[in-house]
C-alpha cells in the first residue's frame, strides 16, 4: 500500500477511529491486524516471510535469554543472523550475483544458459529484518528482557506506519 494512494487513505480513515475506540488488548490486535493488511497489501505472498522472521527472533530471543552457555547463545544468535540475513541477502541479492557471474563468464568467452529468477524484492524487508534482528541482539548482549507476548511482539516487527520507510526502532523504545 503506497502513502499516497486512495487505498492508503481509505485505510487510514477506517484504522485510525477504530484504534481509538478500542482498548488495551483489542487495541493491539488491531494494530498487529492493520499492520499485516497494510504490509500484505502490496503483494500477500510475503506475509509468510515477515511471520517468519517475526517467530524465529520470538523464539531464538526467549531461548537466549534462559541459555546460560555462551557457546549456545551464540549459536542460537548465529541462527537469528542466518535466517534474517538469509531472507535479506536473497531477495535483494541473489538475482544481482547470478547476473554479474553470468557476466563474468561471458568475459572468458562462455555462454552459460543460466538465467536470473526475477525476484521481487519485498517492501520493508531491510527495516523489518534488521529491526527484529536488533531485539535479538538486545537480548544477546542482556540489555532487554524478552517479549512474552507474541502479538506484542510481531506488533514491534510489523507496526505500519514505520513498515516501509522506517525508521529501525529498538525494542527498548517501542515494547514496554
Amino acid at each position: 500500500m503506497i502513502f499516497n494512494s486512495l487505498p492508503f487513505l481509505v485505510f487510514v480513515a477506517i484504522f485510525i477511529p477504530l484504534y481509538f475506540a478500542l482498548k488495551g488488548r483489542a487495541r493491539l490486535m488491531l494494530a498487529l491486524a492493520g499492520s499485516y493488511l497494510f504490509y500484505g497489501w502490496w503483494d500477500w505472498r510475503f506475509l509468510s516471510l515477515i511471520a517468519m522472521s517475526t517467530l524465529v527472533d520470538y523464539w531464538v530471543g526467549a531461548a537466549v535469554h534462559k541459555e546460560q552457555d555462551e557457546k549456545r547463545r551464540k549459536r542460537l544468535l548465529l541462527l537469528s543472523m542466518v535466517v534474517n540475513l538469509g531472507f535479506l541477502g536473497f531477495f535483494k541479492y541473489f538475482d544481482f550475483f547470478i547476473a554479474s557471474f553470468v557476466e563474468l563468464l561471458q568475459s572468458f568467452g562462455l555462454q552459460p544458459s543460466v538465467s536470473t529468477l526475477g525476484i521481487i524484492l519485498p517492501v520493508g524487508i531491510s527495516f523489518y529484518t534488521f529491526q527484529s534482528m536488533s531485539y535479538t541482539i538486545d537480548i544477546y548482549r542482556r540489555k532487554l528482557e524478552p517479549e512474552h507476548d507474541l502479538v506484542k511482539f510481531a506488533t514491534f516487527v510489523a507496526f505500519w506506519p514505520q513498515l516501509v520507510a522506517g525508521p529501525i526502532v529498538r525494542a527498548s523504545d517501542f515494547l514496554p
